[in-house]
């Protein structure tokens, strides 16, 4: 999809742009909090709230937009519509918002509903950069549950719907990979070699964003058993990222 006009990145050079893809309740935040570290600027982004400890990491500004654009599309971040177009006032509420950080060589955004969405990025960003993240389909439905009352049948069929995306522009982008899991060492060693894909130079003993309280869902109960699509996804992801 190509939108009319040449926008700022192609008449001056372009800061380096990284977006944080993956599934609600699936560590999105954390591999945000852990960019910012490494020097990824964020803008004013939510840094606490009642479900998070240290804040969402997202801007009240882009969820909002895309929450627009999904509800243009008869659709909700919870009921994914097929496809997602951009009305012309939306395209430019996101250039604005884009200009917002063109004096920003290295900057960063992380909102789980851009995976609905990521053909309007594209085109506007065709060097966008991804980092990405996914965690078990069981923990993340269970989260919602707990954080949204979704029941977890629709839990695990949003997991699909957004995974099947992530998956999809990871085998066309081939962006660095990690799992959300609740073993501290791993979380820190799947982060660090994140960064080093990334090309930022941060030392690993100086990453401090991430601890393992924020995990707020440690541990499959309950249900254990997935539908062979899911489980067949997951481990995809698994040997995607190296963590299978």
């Amino acid at each position: 999809m190509a939108w009319p006009g040449t926008p700022w990145y192609e008449r001056a050079v372009s800061p380096r742009t990284i977006a944080v893809l993956g599934m609600h309740r699936s560590g999105t935040s954390c591999v945000t909090g852990t960019l910012e570290e490494a020097g990824v600027f964020l803008g004013a982004v939510s840094r606490k709230s009642v479900q998070n400890l240290k804040g969402n990491r997202e801007r009240p500004t882009l969820t909002n937009l895309h929450d627009a654009v999904l509800a243009a599309n008869s659709g909700a971040w919870d009921d994914p519509p097929a496809t997602a177009r951009w009305s012309v006032v939306q395209r430019e509420q996101l250039r604005q918002f884009i200009a917002e950080y063109s004096d920003r060589p290295l900057w960063g955004f992380k909102d789980p509903r851009t995976l609905l969405l990521l053909d309007g990025w594209i085109a506007l960003l065709p060097r966008l950069e991804f980092a990405g993240v996914f965690r078990h389909p069981l923990l993340v439905a269970q989260s919602l549950n707990r954080r949204n009352g979704v029941p977890m049948d629709h839990g695990l069929l949003l997991w699909r719907r957004y995974n099947e995306i992530l998956l999809r522009a990871h085998r066309e982008r081939s962006f660095p990979l990690v799992e959300f899991v609740s073993d501290p060492g791993v979380m820190r060693a799947s982060l660090s070699r994140q960064l080093v894909a990334l090309k930022l130079d941060i030392a690993p003993k100086r990453l401090r964003f991430y601890r393992p309280r924020l995990q707020t869902q440690r541990g499959v109960t309950g249900r254990t058993r997935l539908a062979p699509d899911i489980e067949h996804l997951y481990r995809a992801f698994q040997a995607g990222s190296g963590s299978a």
